[in-house]
């Protein structure tokens, strides 16, 4: 119908509350190391203001240095590395990995939704939480000695007189 909004992309960008979802990305890419290191922050502050331009928020920015590659990547044996962590929704996103892809400076990059993960840490960490304040607040005291080596004599037949 004419007016109605595409109920599969607005299910996909907006949560059930129609508030635009946010989710917890690590975007990592890998520039060529011929680059000089005033170009790199120059190609983060363009992917920084990307994110920021469609409503996304830059967590942190981390220049891990220049690193020896696994495997050759475009005729490079080494690149320098760069760690995003970013909040947005998937289009931000989706146009943050179009940029990175036609970037030519950019060989290599990865995007992983590390939001799960936290909830995920989150809920071990307060399992464990609960068993220590158990363990602390109880200790468990060993049985009596007397209690344990009594059955144990009852159960021995006595020896016969021969």
């Amino acid at each position: 119908m004419i007016g109605e909004p595409d109920t599969v992309s607005w299910s996909r960008s907006f949560s059930g509350k129609g508030i635009p979802m946010s989710r917890v990305y690590e975007v990592m890419f890998i520039v060529r190391p011929d680059v000089a290191e005033e170009d790199v922050d120059k190609l983060i502050a363009g992917f920084s203001a990307t994110v920021t331009g469609g409503g996304g928020v830059v967590k942190t920015v981390e220049k891990m240095g220049r690193r020896k590659l696994a495997y050759m990547v475009r005729k490079f044996n080494d690149g320098n590395y760069v760690l995003l962590t970013v909040e947005a929704g998937g289009p931000v996103v989706l146009e943050l990995e179009r940029r990175l892809r036609v970037t030519e400076p950019v060989i290599k990059f990865i995007t992983v939704r590390i939001d799960e993960e936290e909830k995920r840490l989150a809920k071990v960490k307060a399992l464990r939480g609960v068993r220590r304040k158990v363990e602390h607040a109880a200790p468990a005291a060993p049985p009596p000695v007397a209690a344990v080596a009594a059955p144990v004599e009852a159960a021995e037949p006595a020896p016969a007189a021969v």
